[in-house]
């Protein structure tokens, strides 16, 4: 196959039509352009994609010449001979994520030279200014060259390894001057450490590491002699390999950067974010620092929208408790509340249900804090207390708006209560949270709060309450026979379980040897009924309106627990630790 022509100057192809670029390019003649504006007459459709299906050019070509029309040089990955000083500004785990491979590094400029497969693939420059604290400039290679250059420069073998890394930064003389020096360590100084090299790949490394096994947070907490890494997998946090103290303060002041914080201030709580795409994932890192006597503790929330399945079907909800709440959810008007404690994933069953909701005949407002999912077709506000934007006046406000439903983050105070109601009574339907132990509890935090027996009564549709159990690893499952002091924690005999085979998760490779991978939700639904509001007019204790509300058909979340044991999907010891025995 002989050679393609040598390509022009990209100053000669910037902003000018695809046509045009292809044609001075060498590739395709006048003739054929007009044959593909022809047929792109006749069905649309992009131009490029066109002369590709016709043969006269190929998806290389395309790529070149859009690159070329966005002002992206090319670069022949091929004929250079990269310096292992430029190799190592990105580590290997980083390049594979992203699909590139950096070629040059002007120092005095801060800036790193990134060769890309495809011009679509800009977001990676941007996670890339993010991450590596300075300035990228992205030319277009052939992906054959960018795959054979990812492979030659980092081998699999040389795969970094945060232990790597950690023993780079304890080597690192000039990181080691910063050793025993705490809170005197100057502005000047602390940017020195901030790019520093081994600083930055250290923290790139943890977070896409974090990110690659579905943590839902990334912590960083200094101590007095130690600095740890920890982050929360499926609710259970699991320990890093610790760095050593003295570069806390880096990391911490490299954290705040990527979140646009002050550096300078050390002394107050600060809150920020920083977004990332992953593999055309979007990944929303929610950042909270807190001044703590030894230095910032920085907790990360990973909220990664593509590892979160908003479909009512995928939460755990069982055949009947799903009709139950499909009902509820339909109706009308009425406040629907989904309790349970932090971290039970309540935002997520409340948002599977907007998401199911959610048509062009529908208008749905949510006040959240902090808005945790962005939904097309949601009108979503964020509650800022600073400025007295809270859950009450945002909720007073969404009444003007002409809505059909409304999600009220949580009810704080009477005040929230009270225009929930009044929205209810006026035919929207509200969801909204609370945080009790269960769902007969919360009629009793309402009381609390200082609503109205009757209006309680007047709107309330359901209760729904739930826990998070860790799912038994479907890679490890193993059958097991459990034993009678295992089985009191349940209040179960082994006559209870026979004939019932039960389940654990023995350890292995793919869920980090704990036996567990990934989450469901157990549920009980509470519908309102006559026998129930005539006990709620009459202040009945919680144990009556539990036992009147199981007369009713609600299965008790430690119920729903035993049934999810049994089908072998959870074990007796993330039910035990997630219910309560009903008194």
């Amino acid at each position: 196959m002989p050679d393609k022509p040598k390509m022009p100057p990209v100053e000669q192809l910037r902003g000018r039509q695809l046509g045009r670029i292809l044609i001075k390019m060498g590739r395709i003649r006048r003739a054929e352009v007009h044959e593909a504006l022809e047929i792109q007459k006749q069905r649309r459709g992009p131009i490029g994609q066109i002369l590709v299906e016709l043969g006269h050019i190929d998806d290389e070509d395309l790529n070149l010449a859009l690159a070329a029309q966005v002002g992206m040089e090319f670069v022949d990955l091929e004929r250079l001979d990269v310096p292992k000083d430029v190799i190592d500004l990105i580590p290997a785990q980083m390049v594979n994520t992203y699909q590139v491979c950096p070629f040059d590094f002007d120092e005095a400029r801060k800036v790193v030279s990134l060769a890309l497969a495809s011009p679509d693939n800009f977001q990676a420059t941007d996670d890339l200014k993010v991450l590596l604290g300075m300035d990228v400039e992205a030319s277009i290679a052939t992906p054959d060259a960018l795959q054979t250059a990812i492979a030659r420069y980092y081998p699999e073998d040389a795969e970094d390894s945060i232990q790597t890394l950690i023993d780079e930064i304890a080597a690192d003389d000039t990181l080691a001057q910063f050793e025993g020096r705490g809170e005197s360590i100057d502005l000047a100084e602390l940017k020195e450490m901030i790019e520093a090299n081994p600083v930055k790949k250290l923290l790139n490394l943890v977070l896409l590491q974090a990110i690659r096994d579905k943590a839902s947070d990334i912590h960083f907490e200094p101590f007095e002699d130690e600095f740890k890494m920890r982050y929360r997998i499926d609710g259970v946090l699991y320990e890093m390999v610790p760095p050593p103290r003295h570069v806390a303060m880096a990391i911490a002041s490299r954290i705040k950067v990527m979140a646009n914080l002050d550096i300078a201030e050390r002394r107050l709580p600060q809150d920020g974010r920083i977004e990332l795409t992953l593999g055309k994932n979007p990944i929303d890192l929610r950042v909270a620092v807190l001044p703590t006597m030894f230095g910032e503790s920085v907790v990360m929330r990973v909220l990664d929208r593509s590892a979160v399945s908003l479909d009512l079907d995928k939460l755990g909800l069982r055949d009947d408790d799903l009709v139950a709440f499909r009902q509820v959810m339909r109706k009308p008007n009425g406040i629907v509340i989904n309790t349970g404690p932090t971290g039970s994933g309540k935002t997520t069953t409340l948002y599977s249900a907007l998401r199911e909701l959610n048509s062009t005949e529908v208008k749905i407002l949510t006040s959240e804090d902090p808005v945790e999912y962005d939904i097309d077709g949601l009108v979503q506000v964020q509650v800022r207390a600073d400025i007295g934007l809270t859950f009450s006046r945002a909720l007073r406000s969404f009444l003007r708006q002409d809505p059909d439903i409304i999600l009220v983050g949580e009810v704080r105070d009477l005040e929230t209560a009270q225009i929930a109601v009044q929205a209810s009574l006026t035919g929207h339907l509200v969801f909204t949270t609370l945080h009790t132990n269960d769902a007969p509890s919360s009629i009793a935090r309402l009381l609390d709060l200082g609503m109205e027996p009757f209006l309680i009564t007047a709107t309330l549709e359901a209760i729904v309450a739930q826990r998070l159990v860790r799912r038994i690893c479907l890679n490890c499952k193993t059958e097991y026979k459990p034993t009678e002091e295992v089985l009191m924690e349940l209040e179960l005999t082994p006559e209870d379980v026979g004939g019932k085979t039960l389940y654990y998760g023995k350890g292995c490779d793919y869920c980090n040897n704990t036996g567990y991978r990934g989450r469901l939700g157990i549920y009980e639904i509470m519908v309102s009924s006559d026998r129930l509001c005539e006990l709620i007019m009459r202040h009945a204790s919680t144990t009556l309106l539990r036992n009147e509300a199981v007369k009713s058909g609600m299965r008790p979340l430690r119920d729903t627990g035993l049934m999810a044991i049994f089908d072998g999907i959870t074990t007796i010891e993330e039910v035990v630790k997630e219910t309560i025995i009903d008194e």
